[in-house]
């Protein structure tokens, strides 16, 4: 299913993608050396029940994990990429982080996922890592505009990421979004330009290239959830969901904080 939002619609969708950022900003402040994964679980449910909000992650059971997911927020640690299922692992120095978030509000829902790393310990593999998909990122943001193609977006959002050096993994990427988390169209981080859907105003997508450091190949935990590296290398992913605007993208995962300033 495609969802078109209307501009009511969109105007919730705002509201939700403040939210996501909010909470993911509060997370990656509270993410110190010590902290349990586990405890950013907490505190992210306790976010979202006190904004009124709806995890979009507790009750899903997609059929790609082993449903249902039990959790309020996607916590993987270095090699860990996708779907991390928080569990008891105290963060170390030097550790890289991804936390990714998707809520509903007032019957809309935003995605977002941010990398960095915790602590002091230098790690320019991973710093490298994180602003490559954050440039990807980017790129494809700039690529969403009317009347461009999704294969426009995978292309921008895959160049990127392959001139940096990285193999792209095109199992899991990019989707629509609007009152369901996860939507059509796929957005694939690597792809041909001028091929699939039309973007138009009122389509909203959660963009997110995310990439292993040297290997396309996934493998799943014991748990059922959380996807890793195949080789135990370092994994790095950005993600964020736009609208479609009659001129451009907008970028609706940004800090409530951001917005007023």
């Amino acid at each position: 299913m495609i969802e078109i939002l209307s501009p009511a619609e969109v105007a919730k969708a705002r509201i939700s993608g403040a939210l996501v950022a909010d909470i993911l900003q509060a997370m990656k402040e509270r993410s110190t050396v010590g902290t349990n994964l586990l405890d950013i679980d907490r505190w992210t449910k306790e976010m979202i029940l006190a904004a009124g909000a709806e995890s979009c992650y507790v009750d899903y059971a997609p059929s790609f994990g082993r449903g249902p997911f039990g959790h309020y927020i996607c916590t993987g640690v270095n090699d860990a990429v996708l779907h991390g299922l928080p569990h008891d692992y105290a963060l170390a120095d030097g550790d890289l982080l991804t936390l990714d978030l998707a809520v509903s509000k007032d019957g809309i829902a935003a995605d977002s996922a941010i990398s960095f790393v915790v602590g002091d310990a230098a790690r320019p593999e991973g710093t490298a890592m994180i602003e490559a998909t954050e440039l990807a990122l980017a790129a494809g943001i700039a690529a969403a505009v009317p009347g461009a193609r999704i294969g426009d977006l995978s292309h921008a959002i895959g160049s990127v990421l392959t001139e940096a050096g990285y193999p792209v993994n095109v199992e899991f990427g990019g989707h629509g979004i609007g009152s369901t988390m996860h939507q059509d169209p796929h957005v694939p981080n690597l792809g041909r330009p001028g091929r699939g859907y039309e973007l138009r105003p009122g389509l909203l997508l959660a963009l997110e290239p995310w990439v292993m450091a040297d290997t396309a190949k996934l493998v799943t935990d014991p748990d059922g959830w959380t996807l890793r590296s195949a080789t135990g290398s370092l994994t790095a992913h950005s993600e964020h969901t736009i609208a479609i605007t009659e001129t451009g993208a907008e970028i609706l995962t940004v800090p409530s904080r951001s917005q007023a300033g």
